[in-house]
């Protein structure tokens, strides 16, 4: 099986558009979204709406758990606008995401670590800022996991890569090529490309090939329309990979 992996799509739709167009032309026997779908200032219903029509099988990421949830304090501010756009029926297949999936046995698909939406697996945040995570660092993570393909989101940084016997996938991020953050302390992503992402995953002759794909699109209407949604910083990483 030839599997397509995208993540972190964030409601920007022509960018979706644009790596489904790619995946189409590639060919793969099944595409699934790793969470974060529609968080953000852009075309969050739309989008919803979007995949919904494709049949994707979609897991929820951190920002679906906040989108759904009652307390207004936990929602960010690209929660927000979301929010103001989403309709009932968006709201409620969200509802039905689940927070991993096991496409087989030996796969799991998740978002951020297979214990947490909201920890990088890849990663780690510290003095310094963000870094590749080591090998003690992933297999602690990973809690005993066993499957020998892991995929996950959240970072927003495309990374293929083997931890204790396991490969290890982040498709990077479709729709948010650049992003600061302050949890766990401040730090910044930067894939330094407006370019969406996305990866496809087949097994050859027993091991896991990774192809990560960066696809270009028009990124200025979304810029522009971050801008005029009053997010500055949103309009900077859609035009240049950068915060």
């Amino acid at each position: 099986m030839r599997i397509a992996l995208v993540s972190d799509i964030h409601g920007n739709l022509p960018a979706l558009e644009a790596v489904a167009a790619d995946i189409r032309r590639r060919g793969a026997d099944a595409v699934y979204a790793l969470g974060d779908l529609l968080s953000g200032p852009l075309a969050a219903r739309d989008t919803a709406h979007w995949l919904m029509a494709s049949g994707w099988p979609c897991l929820a990421g951190n920002h679906e758990r906040q989108l759904l949830s009652a307390d207004p304090v936990v929602h960010e501010a690209s929660d927000r606008a979301a929010l103001a756009e989403l309709d009932a029926e968006s709201l409620a297949w969200l509802s039905t995401l689940p927070p991993t999936l096991r496409p087989a046995s030996d796969i799991l698909l998740c978002h951020g670590t297979p214990t947490s939406d909201c920890r990088y697996l890849l990663e780690t945040v510290d003095s310094g800022g963000i870094r590749m995570a080591s090998g003690d660092e992933i297999a602690l993570r990973l809690a005993g996991e066993t499957a020998s393909l892991v995929a996950c989101g959240h970072s927003h940084l495309p990374r293929a890569l083997e931890a204790a016997g396991v490969t290890l996938v982040n498709p990077g991020s479709v729709g948010l090529p650049a992003y600061a953050d302050t949890t766990p302390m401040y730090h910044r992503v930067e894939t330094g490309s407006p370019d969406a992402r996305y990866a496809l995953v087949e097994r050859l002759g027993g091991r896991w090939h990774v192809d990560l794909v960066s696809v270009p699109y028009d990124w200025r209407p979304m810029a522009a329309l971050a801008a005029r949604n009053g997010r500055a910083e949103w309009a900077r990483a859609l035009a240049s990979g950068r915060v």
